[in-house]
């Protein structure tokens, strides 16, 4: 046997031949050549831009007077395949020159194509497609078509798939030195590792309080190994024992996924409060399944959320009593979901207790119960008649501390005598005659005697009055400012020539004290804000006074004033305890002068701010002073 390469002819015995891999036989009308791939012998060439093997020998038979020679050529395709996302084509050239020896007589009968050796006679019923024109056969499959076979695979931590079919195609030609040639060839042809990575199908269903979770698409070559859930791994069946419910459902492409389906209020679920008043509910599945024959693991993590309006904003209901205002407000979610504040302060127990409030908790709700006379109360309107008093508490988020509800409970109260001290050095005082023969109120007056009652009538007398006015004196007691006034009678004296003064009026004084903390802040002269819009600041006190010499206490008062100047000469100033709008390139000129004259006394200014609005507390804000250093901004 004689074969033919590159390098020339070289003649082999058949059965050193076998020993390479060949396979030479013959029937009464056939010669068999069976040539391995790429072998020593082989050449390869070029066609139509296919890579062809080629395998050209001679086979010699001796017989007792002939010697019969045979040439045999073999010629295979060993590339001509491409890829898409979704098909495979597989080219072979339609002339073979190494088997036609003269091709303008080449004419081509028949072409038909095959799976797994079986003759398809209709390709198009399978969505195969068998085209060829003058240089090129193509046979184009869908990948995942019928007749082939789909594998899962992991590579590189990526989940997969491989697809392989055997296809066949038979050529028939002929040309003038063969009357026919059939052309037969065997492919087997695998894809690439394709990655499909699978997805997570969120079908929860909100108003059952239940995850519903589909995870795929999977090859039936697949199983779930483990499913953790909220980082607790679990096997189906012990799932199953924990109350999850874990089962296969299979889609359309004859692949499948893998629903969970878990309960909003099951532990292993994350809850957090969101917006006004929803949940969100997270769940974290971690998948662990095995994939394909070699049962390589794959994992796969997936974060599921529904959020859902199921939480109640709690409503508060308030009444009063003569001396208190209550409010009684739901406990459920409280310090959970949301915390009472008091202003910009967290109203908790402590708070609660030193403010004077009186807290009470049943099972349902807290009640708040708030004496008239204490801190956070509002004074809406006071006269010496009445009192309207406001008590508010704003509901906030514990994380973004915003404000979702305000809590009020507004009511009138009939009140004899009382001292109020407001924030911006606003003091009121319902003086109450107790005095044996009484006196005329009208004719009450604080220590400057131009300050009048603005309302009386017999047995009361109403003040409204500045810590800067009327005569008040301010001293400080460890960490508290004390303003003090007095309010007395003017007494009428009898006509007579005595050096000693007759009158029928008694005596009559009452000292008036208002406490401020030190460490707190006074908002004075223009930049007072509406009493009515301002919260307790400071607490007051009223106590009666003879004018024996021996109660008479020396007092040390610090006289400051502050004043806004109009522009930088100090000369023209605004009146006080008004509100002056100023835009924010506008310089403002502030004054604040210690009036005292004793060497031991020392104006240190800590804190000034500029608001947007009449309250001093709104916000924004713009800081002049902080800690006694001017901001530059």
């Amino acid at each position: 046997m004689d074969v033919s390469t590159a390098r020339g002819r070289k003649r082999i015995m058949v059965s050193d031949a076998a020993k390479l891999g060949y396979s030479f036989n013959n029937t009464l009308s056939r010669v068999y050549l069976r040539a391995p791939y790429h072998s020593n012998e082989s050449d390869v060439s070029t066609v139509s831009g296919v890579n062809m093997n080629m395998v050209t020998s001679t086979s010699m038979y001796r017989q007792r007077w002939l010697l019969l020679l045979i040439d045999t050529t073999v010629s295979c395709p060993v590339d001509g395949t491409s890829f898409t996302d979704t098909t495979l084509t597989w080219t072979v050239p339609s002339v073979i020159p190494t088997l036609v020896v003269q091709e303008s007589t080449f004419l081509s009968k028949n072409i038909l194509m095959g799976v797994d050796g079986q003759v398809i006679v209709n390709p198009e019923e399978k969505n195969y497609l068998l085209e060829h024109n003058k240089t090129h056969i193509g046979i184009t499959i869908p990948i995942g078509a019928e007749g082939g076979k789909l594998k899962s695979s992991v590579s590189g931590g990526v989940y997969g798939v491989i697809y392989s079919i055997d296809l066949f195609l038979e050529h028939t030609w002929t040309d003038a030195d063969w009357q026919t040639t059939k052309y037969t060839v065997i492919k087997s042809i695998t894809t690439p590792f394709m990655p499909q990575i699978p997805t997570v199908i969120n079908t929860t269903l909100p108003e059952e309080r239940l995850f519903n979770v589909a995870f795929g698409h999977f090859l039936p070559d697949v199983s779930l190994v483990t499913v953790a859930i909220g980082n607790v791994p679990f096997t189906p069946r012990e799932a199953q024992h924990q109350g999850f419910k874990i089962y296969e459902t299979p889609f359309s492409n004859r692949t499948k996924g893998f629903i969970l389906e878990v309960s909003f209020d099951d532990p292993h679920v994350l809850k957090e409060y969101v917006n006004r008043n929803e949940t969100k509910y997270t769940l974290l599945v971690n998948y662990t399944v095995s994939v394909g024959p070699e049962m390589t693991l794959y994992y796969h993590a997936a974060e599921v959320e529904c959020v859902v309006a199921d939480i109640e904003i709690p409503e508060a209901v308030g009444h009063c009593d003569e001396e208190n205002l209550y409010l009684a407000i739901p406990t459920f979610g409280l310090h959970h979901y949301w915390n009472l504040y008091l202003g910009n302060k967290l109203l908790n127990q402590h708070v609660a207790i030193t403010n004077g409030y009186l807290p009470a908790t049943n099972s349902t709700h807290l009640i708040l119960q708030i004496p008239l006379f204490s801190v956070g109360v509002v004074y809406e309107d006071v006269s010496f008649q009445k009192i309207k008093a406001r008590f508010d508490v704003a509901l906030r988020k514990v994380r973004t501390m915003e404000t979702l509800q305000m809590f009020s409970i507004s009511c009138n109260f009939n009140s004899s005598a009382f001292i109020i001290c407001h924030p911006d050095g606003t003091i009121m005082v319902s003086a109450q005659m107790k005095t044996v023969p009484a006196i005329d109120m009208s004719k009450t007056k604080l220590r400057d005697s131009s300050c009048k009652p603005r309302e009386y009538n017999e047995g009361h007398a109403f003040f409204k009055f500045h810590v800067t006015t009327c005569g008040t004196s301010v001293r400080f007691e460890g960490d508290y400012i004390i303003y003090e006034n007095e309010i007395s009678y003017e007494k009428e004296i009898l006509p007579g020539q005595s050096i000693w003064k007759i009158t029928r009026d008694p005596d009559y004084r009452l000292t008036v004290l208002c406490y401020y903390r030190a460490k707190e802040t006074l908002v004075l002269g223009a930049f007072a804000s509406d009493p009515s819009t301002s919260p307790l600041f400071g607490s007051g006190t009223m106590v009666p006074r003879s004018n024996t010499a021996v109660y008479r206490r020396i007092r040390q008062a610090l006289n400051v004033v502050s004043r806004v100047s109009k522009d930088e000469s100090f000369v023209e100033f605004y009146e006080p305890n008004k509100a002056i709008l100023k835009r924010p390139t506008e310089p403002v000129y502030l004054e604040v002068e210690l009036k005292d004259k004793s060497p031991l006394d020392e104006l240190y200014l800590e804190n000034c701010w500029v608001t947007g609005s009449l309250d001093f507390n709104s916000t924004p804000r713009w800081n002049i002073t902080v800690d006694g250093q001017v901001v530059i901004e």
